[in-house]
């Protein structure tokens, strides 16, 4: 990019230039030389004192009589190009009047005092004919004179220019039925905010500017890094800084109210953004009150909302989905959401579960709360919770045994699949504990397939599924066997070697009943499930028997 002080000195000397050339065709030298900012114009006195009254009373002021006079107009809008087609004007030089240079030719005109009191059909007037004839009859023209006039200010607004674009693009944009709202992203953002306010009172819908803030937001956020993963903030500077956050803070304030009126992806971002700028407290939590209030079209990647400074914390902003969850549970007591709505919402945060529980330092608390969350009728199975404590575990090696069983109490063994149920018999991650008791809800599930099935039996497909439910259940009485086994090592009282040896000699004279514990009561209550006894006493035969491969979902582990 080119140097700035470069560009302008080559802006001046080009301006200079151009009026040297239109004023020496004259043939007449100079009599005044008139300073806009850094460039100077050699001029003549006549053609503007009779046009500009600004000009006039200034000249007239001088002393210098008949002198050359000089003076300064380092405050004219538009600066030197904008006077310079102002003196063109006085000098009868031709040139175009369009959308790019009214607003600078009027806000110059009225600097100048070019009014029809020093001569008729002076700048003020034609420039007002183009104005209200061209400019303002079609929405690109008006938001093209209101763009331009945003560095006019406060000559702009003192001649109602501002006002009347801002009119003009509101009744135009509630007729117009084209896609118009790319030519407002030029906009600063307050002068947008008046347009969409003047258009919602000319009767736009508010819904309907979900689209419009959309694109707006998008191109003015442009830079920010807050869609990645990353976590190094972007350096920049604070007064950039602080005007993307102004511009956020002013779209968050004119968001539509509306239910699906904006995406959950589109809140996402403004909440990234939100974070990352530092916006105030309610400007936050007013986006994830929006997002819990549409969670259910929410996806993955909605939530997975980075820290942008990496402290050893955890790699994602838990809390903020917290937030939005317990947002999501507020609201569902206030609209009554579908269980389809609800059943979304639960796969979205079992997914989002498993993606962070492979984070070493999310805490033990944290992960609980959000499963505590997830409303358990949302939940048709307990896959998915299952996949996420076992990732947590697998994560989290050094838990304690008590730990372990608090994470696993999360879930509800009953409502686990065939297949996980099959994962968790074997998992060496689960506490003992977890382990019979999906191994009992299992059988239990077995006993009433089979109960049911004797009941039917004159449907040929059932004595199949018996074939193959009755190896299942064998399978699972040894499983028992194996926790049985382990339960009772862990039983066994810590005793000295001498007391050991003391107690087996003991035992082998006289030899003590055997003792009754609770997991030896639960063993004969399992071993009493054997489902396959007909009714005669007879066990039925299942072998020669071929078990059938069962899909299986991805990998747990």
């Amino acid at each position: 990019m080119a140097d700035p002080e470069q560009h302008k000195k080559h802006l001046q000397s080009t301006a200079m230039r151009r009026a040297s050339e239109w004023i020496f065709s004259q043939e007449i030298p100079s009599d005044f030389t008139v300073h806009v900012g850094e460039a100077s114009f050699a001029l003549h006195k006549f053609p503007l004192v009779s046009k500009c009254g600004h000009i006039r009373k200034l000249v007239s002021e001088s002393s210098d009589g008949d002198v050359t006079t000089s003076i300064e107009l380092h405050d004219c809008p538009g600066g030197a190009e904008a006077f310079e087609l102002a003196a063109m004007f006085c000098y009868r030089i031709n040139f175009e009047i369009n959308t790019k240079n009214i607003a600078m030719l009027r806000c110059a005109a009225e600097y100048l005092v070019m009014t029809e009191e020093y001569t008729v059909g002076n700048l003020v007037g034609r420039s007002e004919a183009y104005i209200n004839e061209v400019a303002l009859k079609s929405l690109s023209g008006a938001v093209s004179v209101l763009h331009m006039s945003q560095s006019l200010l406060p000559t702009a607004e003192k001649v109602k220019l501002v006002s009347r674009c801002i009119d003009a693009i509101a009744i135009l944009a509630c007729k117009d039925t084209h896609w118009w709202a790319e030519d407002l992203t030029v906009l600063r953002i307050d002068i947008f905010q008046r347009v969409l306010v003047a258009m919602m009172s000319r009767g736009y819908k508010h819904y309907s500017l979900g689209p419009v803030l959309m694109l707006y937001a998008q191109k003015s956020l442009r830079g920010l890094e807050v869609f990645g993963k990353g976590r190094n903030k972007i350096e920049a500077e604070q007064q950039e800084k602080h005007e993307k956050r102004v511009v956020l803070e002013t779209i968050v304030s004119l968001l539509p109210r509306e239910k699906n009126a904006l995406s959950v992806s589109f809140l996402s971002m403004l909440l990234r953004a939100a974070i990352y700028l530092e916006t105030t407290v309610a400007c936050r939590l007013d986006l994830e009150r929006r997002m819990g209030a549409e969670l259910g079209e929410g996806v993955l990647d909605d939530l997975l909302i980075p820290l942008h400074a990496f402290t050893g914390h955890t790699l994602f902003d838990v809390d903020t989905v917290h937030r939005i969850l317990l947002n999501f549970v507020e609201f569902q007591h206030i609209s009554f959401p579908s269980s389809a709505e609800f059943e979304r919402v639960g796969k979205l945060m079992e997914n989002y579960m498993a993606e962070i529980a492979s984070d070493p330092n999310l805490s033990l608390s944290k992960f609980i709360n959000l499963v505590e969350l997830v409303p358990e009728h949302s939940r048709a199975t307990e896959d998915g919770i299952y996949r996420a404590i076992d990732i947590y575990l697998k994560a989290h090696p050094g838990l304690s045994d008590m730990e372990r069983k608090k994470v696993c109490s999360l879930m509800d063994c009953q409502k686990l699949s065939r297949q996980a149920c099959a994962h968790a018999a074997h998992n060496d991650r689960l506490p003992v504990q977890t382990v019979v008791q999906v191994l009992y809800y299992e059988q239990q599930r077995l006993r009433d397939v089979v109960n049911d099935g004797v009941t039917r039996v004159e449907l040929p497909p059932i004595s199949d599924e018996l074939s193959i439910l009755r190896r299942e259940n064998e399978e699972l009485k040894v499983e028992v066997v194996k926790i049985k086994m382990k339960l009772r090592e862990f039983e066994k009282p810590s005793i000295s070697s001498s007391q050991t040896n003391t107690q087996l000699q003991a035992a082998a004279e006289n030899p003590p009943p055997p003792k009754k514990s609770f997991i030896n009561s639960v063993s004969k209550r399992l071993g009493r499930l054997y489902p396959f006894v007909g009714a005669d006493g007879v066990t039925s035969n299942s072998k020669g028997r071929v078990r059938r491969s069962k899909d299986r979902r991805h990998s747990i582990s």
